[in-house]
């Protein structure tokens, strides 16, 4: 069932940790939410049916290479996001900031906007605020994000010039976005320092947007300071609107950053470690910073009968021991990355679920105490 409005509603709070529900024009979203990453337009090794099964709700995709390939207009020729990667439910698309400014020596950056070669073939492409809502607009995802400069996170002055750039251009993008079906978030940015941070939180809620994306994070700070940069702009976003944690999302993390105000992430990091042969397992030690997981390379899977982890209920576990698994890995078959992404992602989400559940029962902090007396035995 479609909807006309984007909606955000707060449903219980237990500590900074929130319930929401999230309504776009394509279905409800409940929150806290992980967003499976699909950036080509597929969520690499799974299909929309495949997600559907696992219970996605909703997944991101990347305007900067829907853009370069196989191009935003063909794709709205085509019918939109939706409609041509087969997918029905939300979606979420990035501004393309961060893979630009990630181009290093490929891009120039100034005060209107971004030039920029094309990893694929070196030619030459322009990026302004104006632009990438135009790419957004075509692509058709139900939320949009703010163009915005990702910067070193821990470059003081470098931060403040950004940060000029960002909010400048989160204006420029709120006037240009013209379609009333897609809800536009801010992106808050200001590095590892708290005062810039609360700046660019305050900034961002005094132009107004239908949600607020916290960008520039898990870039290569620790753990604490992004913790740290979570509790500066808690109180100063509205409680009625959605926060969305950029790139990041581990089971820990998912954890820890609700318990700060946080409702959606996303990551490449389930799927892509699952292309590397390694299965995320729900704890890590506390202090450590690594995801949990197992590397399926290692010998020691060779004869282990076990499922990845002993209680999931994905379709990996449910069917194939470790021995197999490992198996498929060590021979590069294809079944292999398939059947430890679902089981990656299917952990996620069931983690996402579970969080949202103890929040409603008033249960958030026993939860979060449990998960991290937890220990990792596998």
């Amino acid at each position: 069932m479609k909807h006309s409005t984007f909606h955000f509603d707060l449903l219980a709070t237990d500590g900074r940790a929130r319930a929401g529900l999230l309504q776009t024009p394509h279905g409800e979203i409940p929150t806290p939410i992980f967003m499976p990453v699909g950036t080509q337009a597929t969520v690499k090794a799974v299909s929309p049916r495949d997600l559907n099964d696992l219970g996605a709700r909703i997944i991101l995709a990347n305007t900067y290479h829907l853009y370069l390939r196989p191009g935003d207009e063909r794709i709205a020729r085509l019918g939109g996001l939706h409609t041509f990667m087969g997918w029905d439910g939300p979606i979420l698309t990035d501004s393309g900031g961060y893979q630009v400014f990630s181009l290093a020596q490929r891009r120039k950056i100034d005060a209107d906007g971004v030039t920029f070669r094309s990893h694929i073939d070196g030619s030459e492409h322009r990026f302004t605020p104006e632009k990438s809502i135009a790419v957004q607009e075509n692509l058709g995802a139900d939320v949009i994000v703010c163009f915005d400069e990702c910067a070193v996170p821990d470059d003081y002055d470098y931060n403040v010039a950004a940060l000029a750039r960002t909010h400048a251009w989160a204006e420029r993008c709120k006037a240009a976005k013209s379609r009333s079906d897609q809800a536009l978030f801010g992106i808050v940015q200001g590095g590892v320092f708290p005062d810039l941070r609360e700046q660019s939180a305050r900034f961002l809620t005094g132009v107004g947007f239908d949600g607020y994306a916290i960008g520039g994070l898990s870039v290569g700070e620790t753990k604490d300071q992004m913790h740290q940069a979570l509790e500066v702009v808690d109180p100063v976003l509205p409680t009625d609107q959605p926060r969305y944690l950029m790139g990041v999302g581990t089971p820990a993390d998912l954890v820890e950053c609700v318990a700060r105000g946080v409702d959606m992430f996303d990551c490449v990091l389930p799927t892509r470690m699952a292309r590397n042969g390694s299965a995320l397992i729900r704890t890590v030690a506390p202090g450590r910073s690594s995801p949990a997981r197992l590397n399926l390379r290692n010998a020691r899977f060779a004869d282990d009968p076990a499922p990845l982890e002993p209680g999931c209920t994905c379709y990996a576990c449910t069917h194939f021991s470790r021995a197999y698994l490992r198996h498929l890995v060590m021979a590069n078959e294809i079944l292999g990355h398939q059947l430890v992404t679902l089981h990656n992602l299917h952990l996620m989400l069931t983690i996402a679920r579970e969080i949202r559940a103890a929040i409603l029962e008033g249960q958030f902090q026993a939860y979060r105490d449990a998960y991290w007396r937890m220990t990792n035995d596998q």
